[in-house]
C-alpha cells in the first residue's frame, strides 16, 4: 500500500451504508486501530440505537473513543478533539495505522480543519446563554447572536438550536464574530490537521440504503431499543440533548409518552433516518475535501486491498 507515513485514512459515509464491515476488515488486514468519529458511539449505554459495534467486532480490533462519557452528560466537538489526538498519538506509539471512522461529518471535519467549537466556554457565560434561551428562546438567541455579529446567518443555521446556542456562547467568550473565529482557527494547526489524510466516502443505490435503513430500525426495535431508552431515561440521560434528542432515541422517548403506537414509532424512525442520510450525504459533498467515492452495490471482491489507493 502507497501510503504516507503518518497518513490518517478516513472512512466515512451516512448511516447504515456499511461502514463498520469494510472498516473491520481493512483494520485487520491492514493493522490499524479504529479511532470512532460518531457522535453517539463516545456514550455508555447508547448502543442499540446508534448501531454501535457488538463486543466481538470490537474484539477484533482496538477501537478508541467509544463507551468513553456518560450519557447524561453532553460531550462536544472541544472534548472530542482533545481526545481524538490522544488516541491518534497512542495508536502511533505502538506503530499502528489509523482508520478513523463514523458517519458525524461535523466531528470528521475537525480531521481537515480547526473548528470554531473547540472555543472553551465558561461556565458563567454557558449560563448566560441558558438564561437567554428560557426567557426569549431560539428567536431570543438569534437576535442576541446578530447583534454580536450580524453577518451570523452567513456562518450559522440559525434554525437549529444547538448551533445557536454554541455560536452565541463562542461570540460571548471571546467578543469575537464568527467570521473573526473561523479565520483565526483557520490560520491553526494541530496534529489532526497536520497530518496527511486520505478520505473515502461509501455510497450506495439511494433505495438499496432506504432497504437498509428500513432492516436496521426494525432490528432495533426487536433487540431491545425501548426497553434500551427506559433504562437511559432511568438515568438521566434526557438532560442532554445531543443524546436523547438524537434519531431513534427522540421517537422512542415520544412512543413512551403515548405518542406513537408501535408502527408508528417504526415508521417514524426509519422517516427521519433516510432525512438524516439526505443531509448526510450533502455535508460530505459540500462541507469536506474530496475524497475518494466509493458505491458499495457495485464494489469490487478486492475492495479491502484498493480502499486507500
Amino acid at each position: 500500500m502507497n501510503l504516507e507515513e503518518g497518513t490518517l485514512c478516513a472512512l466515512s459515509g451516512c448511516t447504515a451504508v456499511g461502514k463498520t464491515a469494510l472498516a473491520l476488515n481493512w483494520a485487520e488486514a491492514n493493522d490499524a486501530e479504529i479511532v470512532s468519529c460518531d457522535s453517539l458511539l463516545c456514550y455508555r449505554g447508547l448502543d442499540i440505537g446508534t448501531a454501535k459495534p457488538n463486543q466481538e467486532e470490537l474484539g477484533r480490533v482496538q477501537h478508541h473513543l467509544i463507551d468513553i462519557w456518560n450519557a447524561n452528560e453532553a460531550m462536544d466537538i472541544g472534548d472530542y478533539v482533545k481526545l481524538a489526538i490522544a488516541a491518534v498519538e497512542d495508536i502511533r506509539s505502538r506503530g499502528k495505522r489509523v482508520l478513523v471512522t463514523g458517519g458525524s461529518g461535523f466531528y470528521l471535519k475537525a480531521f481537515f480543519g480547526p473548528v470554531v467549537d473547540a472555543v472553551e466556554v465558561s461556565p458563567a457565560v454557558r449560563e448566560q446563554v441558558s438564561e437567554i434561551e428560557a426567557g426569549a428562546g431560539l428567536g431570543g438567541m438569534v437576535q442576541k447572536l446578530e447583534e454580536l455579529d450580524p453577518n451570523c446567518r452567513n456562518e450559522v443555521d440559525t434554525e437549529n438550536g444547538r448551533r445557536v446556542i454554541r455560536a452565541l456562547e463562542r461570540c460571548l467568550e471571546t467578543g469575537k464574530s464568527i467570521g473573526q473565529l473561523k479565520a483565526e482557527f483557520a490560520a491553526q494547526s494541530n496534529l489532526l490537521t497536520a497530518a496527511p489524510k486520505r478520505l473515502v466516502v461509501l455510497n450506495r443505490d439511494r433505495d438499496r440504503l432506504n432497504e437498509r435503513i428500513a432492516m436496521r430500525v426494525s432490528e432495533m426495535l426487536k433487540n431491545g431499543l425501548i426497553d434500551e431508552v427506559q433504562r437511559l431515561k432511568a438515568d438521566g440521560f434526557e438532560s442532554n440533548a445531543s443524546a436523547s434528542g438524537s434519531i431513534g432515541y427522540r421517537e422512542t422517548l415520544a412512543y413512551l409518552r403515548g405518542d406513537y403506537d408501535l408502527t408508528e414509532l417504526e415508521t417514524t424512525i426509519a422517516t427521519n433516518t433516510r432525512r438524516l442520510a439526505k443531509k448526510q450525504r450533502t455535508w460530505f459533498r459540500t462541507q469536506l475535501p474530496q475524497g475518494k467515492a466509493i458505491d458499495l452495490d457495485q464494489s469490487d471482491p478486492n475492495l479491502v486491498d484498493t480502499l486507500f489507493i
